[in-house]
C-alpha cells in the first residue's frame, strides 16, 4: 500500500511576495495548510467544516511545523506542491510537503497535526483523539 498524495499546482501572485518578488517565508505555510485540507477532503470525501459533525472530533490542529528553503520562488512562477500523511499515531500524523519550481525542488516541510475532541474534564481544551483506523485506511492507497 502506497500513502495518497496530494498534488496540485498554482502560480505565485504578487500578494504573496515581498518588494523584490521573493515569496515571503511564511506563505509556504499557507500553502502547506491549504494543501492539508484539501489531502484531507480528497481521502475523507468530507469538506473541511464538516470534519466535527462527521468524525465527531473539534478539528485537525497544528502542532508542529518546520521546513526547509532551498531555493526562492518569484511572482508568476507555476508551482507544483505534492502532500501526503507519512505517518499515524494514536492521535497525530505527520504530513509532508514537497514544493517544485519548473522541476527543482524549491521547499520542503513537514506538520505534525493532532485528532482533537474536547477535553471531558474541560470542554473548553482540547484535547488528542484516537484516530479511526477506517480514516487511516483513506489515505492509503493501492500501489
Amino acid at each position: 500500500m502506497a500513502n495518497l498524495v496530494l498534488r496540485r499546482q498554482f502560480t505565485v501572485k504578487w500578494g504573496h511576495c515581498d518588494p523584490a518578488g521573493i515569496v515571503f517565508n511564511s506563505r509556504f505555510f499557507e500553502y502547506f495548510d491549504w494543501s492539508v485540507w484539501r489531502l484531507f477532503e480528497e481521502a475523507l470525501a468530507v469538506k473541511p467544516n464538516e470534519l466535527a459533525r462527521v468524525f465527531g472530533i473539534v478539528g485537525i490542529p497544528l502542532v508542529d511545523a518546520k521546513a526547509r528553503f532551498l531555493r526562492p520562488a518569484k511572482f508568476n512562477d507555476v508551482a507544483h506542491i505534492a502532500s501526503e500523511v507519512t505517518q499515524f499515531k494514536r492521535s497525530s500524523f505527520e504530513v509532508t510537503h514537497r514544493i517544485s519550481i519548473a522541476g527543482e525542488l524549491a521547499v520542503e516541510g513537514s506538520e505534525i497535526r493532532v485528532w482533537a475532541g474536547r477535553d471531558p474534564e474541560d470542554p473548553a481544551k482540547l484535547k488528542g483523539a484516537p484516530i479511526p483506523a477506517a480514516v487511516i485506511a483513506r489515505f492509503r492507497t493501492a500501489a
